[in-house]
């Protein structure tokens, strides 16, 4: 029997007021243990008031929306499912004729429009406000004051020294046995936040301790019309090769559409682009992970009226949850160490989800 269209629309808007539901009560949850947690951080800066908390919690909520996605899929469709079992809706459908792959289909069809919209979408909002959301964090809470940025033409990086500021560009930077080193470099030096006083072009720079060590640099001051030579010079830093490292713009703060030319800027850059690029493939294999929590939504609910009460239901998403998240984090680590390759790493939990998801429905049709 073909499943008509008056049912089908009835199964998918059955499906997204759940999962609606389900996402806005977890998104109140989230916030409300943000705003806590920045309220405590923020209890020993007095710079830092009560509106500025709200608006940086409010700021963080998108991406931890992005991250509650599978599990508002798994859980709505688990309430919407049992929902329709109990109400014996499921039961006369089923009596029809209407197996539980033509019952599954429109919410599968839900999830994958979900999944796709939410990296080319929602994803950019997301990635946007959590960027200006550690630039507040950086700035008010953890007082950081060195941004680094890798563009096409190279890297440029922002230090601080006392009142005084000064702006680094290199076109490529090695790094070697925890050694940081740039070639042709350029400093420009400012005196406090905008008062350009001088520059620097060197052929060669190494971060050591506390300093950048030049080497064959000329060196410009803006009030003398003459440029002066030295064989060496030393610039004062309190950067580290774990500031830099720390200074990128984390990946979950790129939009899924910028993160392929950042990556390739990165890489050209002499920076590894392994994180940004387990990331990128993460999002792409999103729509999977969230049609394979509609399947094993459905082997929890479909037939609960003949084996057993709500706890079943309850303790079965629980766990599930639990193991994904455990389990996808494990995979990431491991893609993170290079122990497996980046696009194994990233599309794991997807693909044995979705495999877990339809052998169990199999099973559920026996066979």
């Amino acid at each position: 029997m073909r499943l008509s269209l008056t049912l089908t629309l009835y199964i998918g808007r059955s499906f997204l007021s759940s999962f609606f539901a389900v996402f806005v009560v977890f998104l109140g949850i989230i916030f409300l243990m943000d705003t806590v947690e920045l309220l405590r951080r923020a209890s020993s800066h007095e710079n830092v008031g009560l509106g500025l908390v709200f608006q940086m919690g409010f700021m963080k909520l998108p991406f931890m929306a992005q991250q509650i996605f599978p599990f508002a899929v798994l859980f709505g469709g688990m309430a919407s499912f049992w929902r329709l079992t109990r109400s014996s809706e499921l039961v006369v459908t089923r009596a029809a004729g209407v197996s539980a792959w033509q019952f599954l289909l429109p919410v599968l069809l839900v999830a994958l429009i979900l999944g796709i919209l939410k990296i080319s979408a929602f994803n950019p909002l997301a990635s946007a406000m959590l960027e200006k959301y550690d630039r507040l964090n950086a700035t008010h809470l953890r007082g950081q004051s060195n941004f680094l940025a890798v563009s096409k033409n190279g890297l440029w990086l922002r230090q601080a020294s006392g009142k005084n500021q000064s702006v680094i560009h290199a076109p490529k930077i090695t790094i070697i046995n925890n050694e940081i080193s740039l070639a042709q470099v350029t400093i420009f030096v400012y005196e406090g936040a905008d008062k350009f006083v001088s520059r620097i072009d060197a052929k060669t720079g190494d971060l050591e301790d506390g300093f950048w060590h030049l080497r064959d640099a000329w060196i410009k001051v803006i009030t003398d019309d003459s440029r002066k030579f030295v064989k060496e010079h030393w610039v004062e830093t309190d950067i580290t090769l774990n500031n830099i490292h720390e200074s990128f713009s984390p990946p979950e703060t790129m939009s899924f559409w910028d993160l392929p030319d950042f990556i390739d800027n990165l890489e050209r850059s002499g920076f590894s682009a392994l994180r940004h690029r387990l990331y990128w493939h993460s999002l792409l294999s999103a729509p999977l992970l969230l049609c394979a929590m509609v399947l094993i939504a459905a082997t929890f609910t479909l037939r609960q009226s003949r084996r057993g009460s709500a706890t079943f239901v309850i303790v079965g998403g629980v766990l599930t949850g639990f193991l994904l998240f455990f389990f996808s984090d494990l995979i990431f680590a491991l893609g993170l160490r290079e122990s497996i390759p980046v696009v194994l790493a990233a599309w794991t939990p997807s693909g044995i989800s979705m495999l877990l998801g339809l052998a169990m429905v199999f099973h559920l049709e026996d066979g």
